[in-house]
């Protein structure tokens, strides 16, 4: 199964915000929900710029474990998100991706250029 959708709109989440996997699960209305966002990120390719670090779990835990943990604290520390004992305050830094996301990230390239194609004026 490709991922490409999931880590387009995990790209998508601006610094200092978070998404949950069950969040991100219901914005692509991913079958399996949480448990199928977990095992996208957990396949995270390394080196393609996706901030895996900005999935968190249910009520804003951190779920990683061993020294992952600690690097996906530290890098949103950096980008200002408040954690106490590992959990992010959800108040302050949850993202809600917008409702036009949700429609694009489901279209597939070809369906996207099939429909655009339909927009344009003919060549003369």
């Amino acid at each position: 199964m490709s991922w490409d959708m999931v880590y387009r709109l995990v790209q998508r989440i601006p610094r200092g915000r978070v998404l949950t996997y069950g969040a991100l699960a219901k914005a692509l209305r991913l079958p399996g929900g949480a448990r199928t966002a977990g095992r996208a990120m957990a396949s995270t390719p390394s080196g393609k710029g996706i901030p895996w670090h900005r999935v968190v779990g249910e009520r804003g835990k951190i779920l990683i474990r061993g020294p992952y943990a600690m690097l996906q604290k530290k890098l949103l520390e950096s980008e200002g998100v408040k954690l106490i004992e590992s959990r992010v305050d959800l108040k302050l830094h949850a993202w809600k991706p917008p409702a036009t996301t949700r429609a694009a990230e489901k279209q597939t390239p070809t369906k996207a250029r099939k429909a655009s194609a339909r927009r344009r004026p003919a060549k003369s």
